[in-house]
């Protein structure tokens, strides 16, 4: 598949999107924007898909918004239409289109990631970093705040505290702080990070139902802002019914039973049962 800014590869059940800019660390365009939703559009349709990596090429992972604007670059006056008074923010959308994908996210950050090239990576599900990466919430250093939805994100993964000073302090940070602060999973040397999450992708794709996987993606990040465990019960509680008389549970006990290998054959584009009735889901678009 042909794309200007990234690299679309599929190989063994798992998605490849490369960060395709490397002369300029793979820094963030609205053509790179428009392509990583193209991307997640396709991966969603594709049932060979089960899980996605997203990486970037040479030495960085994105060095953040392309500044060949100079200091015009994050004035947005141009873009207001009747229609929209207030432009949105192309990074939001992105985060928000990786946010409704039905399959597993893995960032492996391999360089540099500051400003949109960290906070696309929120609503990614799993986060592994190279031994080099530095990681940025740069954006008051900038003038500017943090986007991407990532006030929504950030706290929810390393808790308030911890995103407030990244934010506030605006400064670049090592892969180990990261870490610490629970913003990714594990660091691993540079040469071994696409291997190490080719392995977690691999674990997801060879093993497991990929509607189930949709369904407990949407179950984890949906229930995050519910007011009552309750909430979440009624959903599970739907899941389960659903999944309960499906041909991929039948699949899974009986191959746990006879010591094999299971064959799941439920597609995800086939649809996925309602899970929160009544709740209006917003569109990333």
């Amino acid at each position: 598949m042909d794309f200007e800014s990234i690299r679309y590869e599929v190989a063994d059940h798992v998605l490849t999107i490369t960060l395709n800019r490397p002369e300029r660390l793979n820094a963030f365009t609205p053509t790179m924007g428009r392509e990583l939703i193209e991307a997640f559009d396709r991966a969603d349709e594709d049932d060979e898909v089960r899980a996605i990596i997203v990486t970037g090429a040479g030495r960085g992972f994105c060095a953040g918004a392309d500044l060949a604007a100079d200091g015009s670059t994050f004035d947005w006056r141009d873009r207001v239409t009747e229609e929209q008074e207030i432009p949105r923010d192309g990074g939001g959308q992105v985060a928000l289109r990786i946010f409704a994908c039905s399959k597993p996210v893995i960032a492996a950050i391999n360089g540099p990631a500051v400003g949109v090239g960290v906070t696309m990576t929120l609503p990614m599900d799993i986060r592994l970093a190279a031994e080099g990466a530095r990681i940025g919430f740069v954006f008051v250093r900038r003038g500017i705040v943090p986007e991407a939805c990532s006030s929504w994100f950030l706290p929810r993964i390393v808790g308030i505290s911890q995103a407030l000073e990244w934010v506030a302090t605006g400064r670049v940070f090592t892969a180990g702080e990261a870490l610490a602060g629970g913003l990714v999973r594990s660091v691993h040397p540079e040469g071994e990070l696409l291997d190490a999450a080719r392995a977690l992708a691999g674990e997801i794709a060879q093993n497991t139902a990929p509607v189930s996987v949709a369904l407990a993606r949407r179950l984890m990040w949906s229930n995050l802002g519910a007011e009552h465990p309750m909430e979440a019960h009624r959903a599970d509680s739907r899941a389960m019914f659903a999944r309960g008389q499906s041909a991929d549970a039948r699949e899974g006990v009986t191959s746990f039973l006879e010591k094999r290998e299971p064959a799941f054959a439920d597609r995800v584009s086939d649809g996925l049962p309602e899970l929160f009735p009544g709740r209006v889901e917003p569109h990333y678009s």
